[in-house]
């Protein structure tokens, strides 16, 4: 039965119920004298026009045949083959539809969602990008905020790692005396004690360790329900409610030689550590109760501002102190803005070139204030071919001086600005940094690609400042928290194993059976197969709950109508509550040509880099210089040892002569027969 005609048939049968259901109501109200009469016959021909209705409107066989005719389903208690037929026809067609249907809201490939239509746009970008040469154009601003907001319902609440670090640490004012820095045996020294005596010294010495630990016990206790007695959250506990001990239970003989040692009571937690000590202030009830006692002492370091001192030190410990330290206020926020960021800036020119895999850019570090200015420049670049890398070492220069001053060239004995590194022979055989180079690209787009569509958005630039600078028609943001940075590991590490591996496995005469870069990779694979990627976020993402910091990031790339990459603008949050701030970057990249050109870097670049800049030093013959002078400076001191000139006995110290030409090493029948010839 179609819904359309359940309707109608609805309202028919709504319609025929009012129509009799109305001259019963006209009679009521008219015959008022007969109001009971008149009410036990509106009953009885309601009840009997309802069941009439219903039963009209289940079996009414015109209105049957024409719902069977125009229902989807095959009615097979009439044999007319023309409605046969135009039944089976829209029973397929709604199959048909129903089939589509189901494939357009799951059949991303056929018909993709916005989401994966952002993500196809964003990977046929990247790959376009990565296989074209190009010039980028980088800033990048800092920024710090506090961790939470003035206004948030988190503002004056503790991390959960802040607060379990404070409370194990705490100790209650008072819970010590001076009594607890001495020996815990006090019997005096004796020169007659018997050390060897085991049984004895154990006798005398457990009974008193163990009555040392109750009375620090104790004492503790006390302290932390004075507190809370304090606070009026708690009585004040007696002296004896839990080490409640009877003088004829507890007997010297239980703790002899021969049922406890000295190691086993060291395993379990002695004074002089083990394995357990410490473990019993993680007890969830000592816990619970010292946290209360620290939250009601910075409850009274609040309301007692002459006594804050004394209060945070004894309720936060030594710790809890350095934790202070360590955050960061309000007002030192809003200073590091004022005085740091806001006049410092990381710029960098860089030039792409993907057939000679090659990459050279040009770092800036830059801080300009009314009253200072300076800029530290390094130029690097990469030849990924040549397995080299050449770094202009101007910068670093003083830090070399000072760890080697006699082996540093000033400037102005340098041929060139800049000097090369090139890999050992050795590595390149084992692995040619072209094929890692290559495997890392393939494995970021591959991984990339493996990302669910729910973290690609297409977002609205219509109010972008920065979309309309570039000129982007479109843009896409992609979330990368600690979950998405951590699958993205795992799944660029399978995707370079399997790489290599695919190198290794076409290259059988470079690595036969039991070379070192064969036998890694097999072990890195057999380890790839005990874990998935997303696990690697969830480990990410445990760190980022327990720890002071932070992985999330936030992408915008900005493309054109043909999916070129035309900028990208990065976020990334640094910071914890341990720190007490958040610290956020925003770097914007260009990638067009005119703001290369006209930028102040791309002359050092040239100047670096450029076909008419100078060659650089070769810094392995460098350090093979430097190498080759130690070892001779170290030969020709092994070989001063060996001299045996007489000039070098003035050397010997006044030992080393009595021991070589003493009396004891003189020969004494030597003296006798000189006697006896001096007697002839």
């Amino acid at each position: 039965m179609s819904s359309n005609h359940v309707n109608n048939r609805n309202r028919q049968c709504h319609s025929e119920m009012a129509s009799n259901y109305l001259p019963i109501i006209n009679n009521k109200n008219n015959n008022s004298h007969v109001f009971q009469t008149g009410k036990l016959t509106s009953i009885a021909l309601l009840v009997g026009s309802a069941s009439l209705m219903l039963t009209g409107c289940q079996s009414n066989p015109t209105a049957s045949a024409d719902v069977t005719a125009s229902s989807t389903l095959m009615d097979f208690s009439t044999a007319n083959p023309a409605q046969s037929q135009r039944q089976g026809r829209a029973f397929t067609a709604s199959q048909d539809a129903q089939a589509e249907r189901y494939a357009q809201l799951f059949d991303q490939e056929k018909y993709p969602n916005t989401e994966h239509q952002a993500k196809a746009h964003l990977l046929a970008a990247i790959r376009q990008h990565l296989a074209t040469e190009h010039v980028a154009v980088a800033q990048a601003n800092y920024q710090a905020v506090p961790f939470i907001d003035a206004d948030s319902i988190d503002a004056g609440s503790s991390s959960l790692l802040r607060t379990i670090i404070e409370t194990y640490a705490y100790q209650p004012e008072g819970m010590y005396d001076s009594s607890d820095d001495e020996p815990y045996n006090s019997e005096p020294y004796n020169d007659d004690h018997n050390y060897d005596g085991t049984e004895d010294a154990l006798e005398s010495d457990y009974p008193s360790d163990y009555a040392g630990e109750e009375q620090k016990a104790e004492q503790e206790k006390k302290a932390i329900a004075a507190i809370l007695a304090e606070a009026g959250e708690n009585e004040p506990a007696s002296d004896n409610e839990e080490y409640d001990y009877d003088a004829e239970d507890y007997d010297s003989d239980d703790y002899a030689s021969d049922d406890y040692s000295t190691d086993e009571y060291d395993e379990y937690g002695g004074e002089t550590g083990g394995m357990l000590s410490g473990m019993s202030g993680l007890n969830p009830k000592t816990m619970a109760a010292k946290y209360e006692a620290m939250q009601m002492a910075k409850q009274q370091a609040k309301t007692e501002p002459t006594n804050s001192d004394g209060l945070s030190m004894s309720s936060t410990g030594l710790i809890g102190n350095i934790l202070t330290m360590f955050s960061r206020t309000p007002e030192q926020i809003a200073a590091s803005n004022a005085y740091q960021y806001q006049h410092l800036t990381f710029n960098s020119v860089s030039q792409y070139n993907p057939k000679q895999r090659q990459l050279q850019s040009v770092y800036s570090y830059d801080y300009a204030t009314p009253t200072i200015s300076s800029s530290i420049q390094i130029p690097v670049a990469f030849d990924f071919n040549n397995s080299s890398v050449t770094v202009d070492p101007s910068a670093i220069m003083p830090i070399v001086a000072l760890v080697n001053p006699e082996n540093t060239p000033l400037p102005s004995q340098m041929a060139s600005h800049t000097v090369s590194f090139g890999l050992p022979e050795s590595i390149m055989a084992q692995l040619p940094p072209a094929v890692l180079y290559d495997a890392v690209l393939n494995a970021i787009q591959s991984s990339m690609a493996e990302l669910a569509p729910e973290h690609f958005s297409a977002v609205d630039i219509s109010g972008d400042a920065f979309a309309k600078e570039v000129g982007a028609t479109r843009a896409v943001k992609v979330y990368f928290g600690s979950q998405q940075s951590g699958e993205m590991i795992g799944k660029t590490l399978k995707y370079v194993t399997k790489s290599l591996q695919e190198y290794v496995d076409a290259n059988p005469d470079k690595y036969p059976d039991g070379a070192i870069l064969k036998a890694a990779l097999a072990k890195v694979q057999l380890y790839n197969k005990g874990y998935q990627s997303a696990d690697v976020g969830s480990l990410l993402q445990l760190i980022e709950a327990i720890g002071p910091i932070s992985f999330n990031q936030i992408n915008y790339y900005y493309l054109d109508n043909s999916d070129r990459l035309l900028a990208k603008q990065q976020r990334v949050n640094i910071g914890g509550d341990l720190l007490g701030s958040t610290t956020t970057m925003l770097n914007q990249v260009r990638y067009d040509k005119s703001s290369f050109k006209r930028h102040a870097l791309t002359p050092l670049l040239a100047e670096s880099f450029g076909s008419n800049a100078v060659a650089p030093i070769d810094g392995n013959a460098w350090i093979a210089a430097q190498r080759q002078k130690k070892d001779r400076l170290q030969t020709a001191r092994y070989a001063r040892y060996d001299y045996e000139d007489g000039s070098l006995e003035t050397d010997y110290s006044s030992d080393e002569y009595d021991n070589r030409y003493g009396a004891e090493s003189i020969d004494e029948s030597r003296i006798g027969d000189a006697k006896d010839d001096n007697e002839k």
